[in-house]
């Protein structure tokens, strides 16, 4: 897959250029079939498969609380990438983009700039200044500049087969703790990136479980409590479990993000790693002392060892 995060880098138009548009957040089945159907189009027209998304999302350029990240930015472009697109538009969004005509989107950048021959795009896609560019406009503008529009049809949940997949659903569940439920709708497990940071050494000290602590930025937070995770590190993948709250017991108040690698004694401070939440264990607690905290926490790695052995993780 080739990278193109600035529009002034193609110097021509693409070979039949077949694109689909979006910001992707999550890049789940649903974006996942979207992307194949842009794929089969290609070859259909020994042309290009081309994805456009954008980067930082279009609310938060324009001043607008947008909604926490599934994915981000790195992530986002590592998944499109398995995909097997064969280019992807990482677009600075601003204000001067937010500004282009749904028209001259159309015409001078998708037609003329890329070489478009063929979108493919969801029932609910606008473009284009004050977002009035939608499908009706597409397909008038296609007949006169020469291009196809296909509207694909929503991906729905397997299990049902009723509710459509998307990222608003997605974060429903991550917020609501059933990281198990959200692999249906991403086709891979919910992930949390970030650098090991010092935190506040109890953890091996006083715990006798030294964890590994890590920041989030704009991303999707799991539901506060206890779940067991698998971690990708420099050092290799490993068990673990995951604290996600304010560690009661202690009663200073700070959110943290407390990761015990299981069989693991390896320095990662400033290194960054990869939590894939499996399944929450339970609510966070306070509890009478850290004796009881600690018996806890060995009950708590009990379980989960037991969890991802079953999950294939072993």
């Amino acid at each position: 897959m080739e990278l193109i995060e600035n529009l002034d880098q193609i110097s021509s138009p693409f070979k039949n250029a077949v694109i689909t548009i979006g910001n992707f957040d999550g890049v789940h089945k649903g974006h996942q079939s979207l992307f194949q159907q842009v794929i089969e189009k290609a070859k259909q027209l020994n042309g290009t498969s081309v994805a456009m998304t954008f980067d930082p999302h279009p609310l938060k350029a324009l001043g607008i609380s947008g909604p926490p990240l599934i994915t981000r930015r790195d992530q986002k472009l590592e998944l499109i990438k398995k995909c097997g697109i064969d280019i992807l538009l990482c677009i600075p969004f601003n204000m001067e983009f937010a500004a282009i005509t749904a028209h001259d989107f159309i015409e001078t950048l998708l037609v003329n700039k890329i070489g478009m021959k063929a979108i493919i795009i969801g029932a609910d896609y606008s473009f284009g200044k004050d977002r009035l560019g939608n499908i009706d406009l597409l397909k008038a503008e296609g007949k006169k500049l020469g291009f196809q529009t296909i509207v694909s049809a929503w991906t729905n949940d397997t299990d049902s087969n009723l509710e459509r997949i998307s990222s608003t659903r997605i974060r429903e569940i991550v917020m609501d703790g059933k990281v198990d439920q959200a692999m249906k709708y991403l086709g891979r497990h919910y992930q949390i990136r970030g650098k090991v940071i010092k935190g506040r050494k109890r953890g091996g000290s006083q715990l006798g479980f030294p964890t590994a602590n890590i920041k989030l930025h704009d991303e999707l937070c799991p539901k506060l409590g206890v779940y067991a995770v698998t971690v990708e590190t420099s050092k290799g993948n490993f068990k673990g479990v995951a604290n996600i709250g304010f560690s009661p017991t202690f009663g200073d108040q700070m959110f943290t993000i407390e990761v015990h690698i299981l069989d693991f004694n390896h320095d990662i401070y400033d290194t960054r790693i990869r939590v894939n939440m499996i399944k929450r264990l339970r609510d966070e607690k306070k509890f009478s002392n850290i004796h009881e905290l600690s018996e806890q926490i060995k009950t708590d790695i009990e379980i989960s060892k037991d969890i991802l052995e079953k999950n294939g993780h072993s």
